[in-house]
């Protein structure tokens, strides 16, 4: 009979399978929303980078068609060449940094310490701006 009470009290103190699974199931479900994050800004990364080297190489064309503007002219390297290589450097700058924001969450959603940090919200911001900043510039100067 003691052995009998002492079995039910450690399964009163384990906690039940269930219990357990709703824990690991949750953590299953962090762990892929970061997933589906960082891809998404792997995406957008190399949705960048493409669109810079489309930028470079349609103002190939445009020079080798004999369109020419007044800022060609001023800069020694073409204008098309400087938003293509910018854009592709911001989409690489955009994949690194989404890389260390996955890895620290991946941390820290193992550790069961996550807080959402505005960091990387602001940075990511900041650059998305820059791409339409650099956009804008090249088409002000292209028309």
């Amino acid at each position: 009979m003691a052995q009998e009470e002492e079995r039910q009290e450690s399964v009163a103190r384990t906690p039940m399978r269930s219990d357990q699974s709703i824990i690991s199931s949750k953590k299953v479900s962090d762990h892929l929303a970061n997933e589906r994050t960082f891809l998404a800004w792997i995406r957008t990364g190399l949705a960048t980078i493409t669109f810079g080297f489309v930028i470079e190489r349609f103002g190939l064309l445009l020079r080798e068609m004999g369109f020419k503007n007044q800022v060609a002219l001023l800069l020694p390297v073409p204008f098309s060449a400087l938003i293509g290589i910018s854009l592709t450097l911001l989409g690489t700058v955009m994949i690194i940094v989404a890389l260390l924001n996955f890895l620290h969450i991946r941390r820290a959603i193992d550790a069961a310490t996550f807080h959402p940090s505005t960091r990387f919200a602001i940075l990511l911001t900041v650059l998305t701006g820059l791409i339409g900043l650099l956009l804008a510039v090249y088409l002000l100067l292209t028309v």
